[in-house]
């Protein structure tokens, strides 16, 4: 650590009751602006002086801000493990299930020493080693792909496969990339070198000259300076209001006896506030990380041909409207913490599946089990996790036998009672996921499930009994509903179908593992079934639907 860096955060963690360690992590983030700024100028041509820099000031980060040492010696293990992995058996079908159980074991380690015999008011490398799984993991995963035809690989792996392993020092700054090197985002290596390179920025013909994103001087990165400004502003935002409302909402007063006076109404709320206040911190921390790498060029996803419209959402991590305005479980999960569901997704989910098979229940629980052990090794984790599954299968239930009585029987369209079920289910979501989270963030089974219990588990009754209520007539009994009601607007009834994979020859991604693995396809079949479309309708209706998500697919791919 530089002699004195620690007296102006000391100053300002006394006059905020702010730990000096997250005052540090903000102003590295912040720091990590007119960095980046710095280097989108070193010119293009000069890739060498780029890694160098980047190298150079993630070590002052880890050694010079947080003194590190250790977590230096980590990152180091980590990747050079991956790296002589990737050497020395690049075509062995096992070496990226080898590159993953060393990567796994090697933060598992680290993570039961930090829940240990760690402070969790001090920063340690653990955050930063779960992203460099994420990174490495993939890594290994690409190099294979690039021993293998492409005929043996999808769209998005022979994109990403590596055909020549990296040099030492292009390896150490994709490794070290400094402005997502404590929280994020991660991403691929190929992405790395297409930035440093500056392949990533040209335009396909197909844009329209006067329609190409302006640059600076002669370098090839577009302008980014008011996109990465608005991103920062963002987080900005965010960590203030994490500030301003974690002085009115904080976990430790759910835990006193004060809290179990008040009335069921406002614990509830108060659990509900806690757990947003919590998200504001990764809203802020994500935000600011992503901004810079924006500013540096790395969030850089392609130019709209028509209207030569640059989108720069290439390691976008959250959308905070996405999730507070969830109205079901998978819209609050997927868009929290995206690229870790990118990474499972790739990586996890869709590796675990021989070739000529579907993803299916092994798959699912593959994903299911690596995302909870990635997290680490609380019990409040584990909590969160298995309750949420509960809640997806719950949720499920819902939008596939109550939400077409909300939905004309003929065009599918909503009716007006559907802001209603909208409404109920947007507070249902919430709250239960609100119920969920806790113990993410109160991590110890003993104050999880004292918490729980002083809003009398509510979420967990609410699952059961739905659970419950499906698996008895009530569910046969909204069946039959539907059918009188779709007998009745003159719909004839639907006869049997194929499942989700006859109709769509693939199965439904996981959302941090926590899926049901036909939810997506099989929700919407229902649904049609419901409403009395006849079989061949109701396969021209997902074909239609399977076309279209190809034709986006594909126009992704070009701008990746």
């Amino acid at each position: 650590m530089l002699p004195y860096i620690n007296y102006p955060f000391e100053y300002i963690s006394g006059m905020l009751g702010s730990s000096v360690d997250d005052l540090k992590l903000i102003f590295s983030f912040l720091l990590s602006y007119p960095l980046a700024g710095l280097l989108k100028r070193v010119p293009d041509s000069r890739p060498e002086f780029k890694n160098v820099f980047i190298i150079s000031i993630a070590a002052f980060y880890l050694v010079g801000l947080f003194s590190l040492w250790g977590g230096l010696r980590t990152l180091f293990i980590a990747s050079a493990g991956t790296y002589a992995l990737a050497s020395y058996l690049p075509t062995s079908p096992y070496m990226p299930w080898m590159a993953f159980v060393f990567l796994m074991g090697h933060m598992a380690i680290n993570q039961l020493d930090r829940q240990f015999h760690g402070n969790p008011e001090v920063m340690d490398i653990t955050g930063t080693q779960m992203v460099l799984v994420m990174k490495l993991s993939a890594f290994a995963w690409n190099v294979f792909d690039g021993t293998l035809p492409d005929s043996e690989l999808s769209e998005l792996q022979r994109a990403r496969k590596i055909e020549k392993l990296p040099g030492i020092l292009d390896y150490a700054a994709y490794v070290l990339f400094f402005p997502s090197l404590m929280v994020g985002p991660a991403f691929d290596y190929n992405e790395y070198r297409n930035w440093i390179d500056t392949t990533m920025f040209n335009v396909p013909p197909t844009v329209d000259p006067s329609k190409k994103p302006p640059t600076r001087f002669k370098r090839k990165i577009p302008r980014s300076g008011t996109p990465a400004m608005w991103t920062m502003a963002s987080g900005l935002g965010y960590v203030l209001l994490f500030l301003k409302f974690g002085g009115w909402f904080y976990p430790e007063w759910m835990l006193e006896d004060g809290f179990v006076q008040s009335g069921i109404l406002r614990r509830v709320f108060y659990l509900h506030m806690v757990g947003l206040t919590t998200r504001f911190k990764y809203y802020g921390a994500w935000f600011l990380a992503e901004g810079s790498c924006i500013l540096a060029g790395l969030g850089y996803n392609g130019v709209d041909p028509k209207t030569g419209k640059v989108s720069w959402d290439r390691l976008q991590n959250v959308s905070p409207w996405g999730v507070e305005t969830g109205t079901n479980s998978r819209a609050y999960l997927e868009n929290w913490n995206m690229n870790t569901n990118k990474w499972l997704r790739n990586y996890i989910y869709l590796r675990v599946t021989p070739k000529g098979q579907k993803p299916g229940f092994r798959a699912s629980m593959a994903t299911f089990v690596t995302s909870a052990f990635w997290h680490g090794f609380y019990p409040g984790y584990y909590l969160t996790f298995i309750l949420a599954s509960f809640v997806q299968t719950a949720a499920k239930n819902v939008r596939r036998h109550v939400r077409p009585f909300f939905l004309d029987p003929n065009t599918q369209n909503p009716l007006p009672s559907k802001r209603f079920y909208d409404i109920a289910t947007w507070l249902a979501t919430q709250l239960v996921f609100s119920f969920a989270v806790a113990p993410f963030y109160l991590l110890t089974l003993e104050k999880s499930i004292l918490v729980w219990s002083r809003v009398y588990f509510y979420a967990v009754i609410a699952v059961l009994v739905s659970i419950g209520f499906f698996s008895s007539p009530g569910k046969v009994y909204l069946k039959k509903a539907l059918e009188e009601r779709s007998r009745k607007a003159g719909v004839s009834q639907l006869k049997k179908s194929g499942s989700t994979e006859s109709l769509t020859g693939h199965r439904p991604e996981p959302v941090l593992g926590l899926n049901d693995p036909v939810r997506d396809v099989d929700d919407a079949i229902k649904e049609l079934k419901d409403a009395g479309l006849s079989s061949k309708q109701v396969k021209q209706v997902l074909e239609e639907a399977i076309r279209e998500k190809q034709t986006e697919l594909r126009s992704r791919s070009k701008k990746a």
